[in-house]
């Protein structure tokens, strides 16, 4: 499978977002036309049966999805900690999960710094309470993470992100650059940094 990233292209259609907490996962989705990411549902994070997985699997079969970003939590200094290896562990599950569905669609791994910061500035300034944030502030800092890929996609008329992919079963090629990140099997970390305890 060609890499978009590497052919200078990335795939038109409807796209997901993601959004990964301990608790909760959010999730989003934009139209055809990658022009407006908007929220979509709160998944429950499983991660003894990773059943929110499938959830997300059988969303990318029921839309037509082309292509699913995931959220990876950097902190402000660009590091990455448990949080962001839970995200790309939970990345590796999808692939996994896409690929027993041979569904060959491409899961990137993109930057959502301050993602769940500016989705409850944005509840807040529409004037939901506080307290009410809990039930959708998942999904909206999924369409963050959505808006900004897609945005950036079109912006560099290029893919974005890094590609999170299955290794040959055989034969080691090497990977496919230095934008992959192989889906080898991993644990779902459940600890969090910064704050993130969605």
């Amino acid at each position: 499978m060609t890499d978009p990233a590497a052919a200078g292209d990335y795939p038109q259609g409807i796209k997901l977002g993601v959004d990964v907490g301990t608790v909760r996962v959010g999730v989003a989705v934009c139209d055809r036309d990658s022009i407006l990411a908007t929220p979509y549902k709160t998944l429950d994070r499983n991660a003894r049966k990773n059943s929110d997985v499938r959830v997300i699997a059988n969303l990318v079969q029921e839309l037509g999805a082309v292509q699913v970003f995931v959220g990876l939590p950097r902190t402000m200094k660009g590091e990455e900690r448990a949080s962001a290896m839970m995200a790309t562990d939970y990345a590796r599950l999808l692939v996994g999960e896409l690929s027993a569905r041979n569904l060959a669609v491409p899961v990137n791994l993109v930057d959502e710094r301050l993602s769940s910061v500016s989705a409850h500035r944005s509840l807040h300034e529409a004037g939901m309470s506080s307290r009410n944030h809990r039930k959708v502030v998942d999904q909206v800092a999924a369409a963050g993470i959505l808006q900004h890929a897609i945005d950036m996609q079109k912006a560099r008329g290029a893919d974005v992100g890094s590609r999170v992919t299955a290794p040959p079963p055989s034969v080691d090629m090497g990977g496919s650059g230095p934008e992959t990140v192989p889906a080898t099997p991993g644990h779902t970390d459940r600890s969090s940094d910064n704050g993130r305890h969605q």
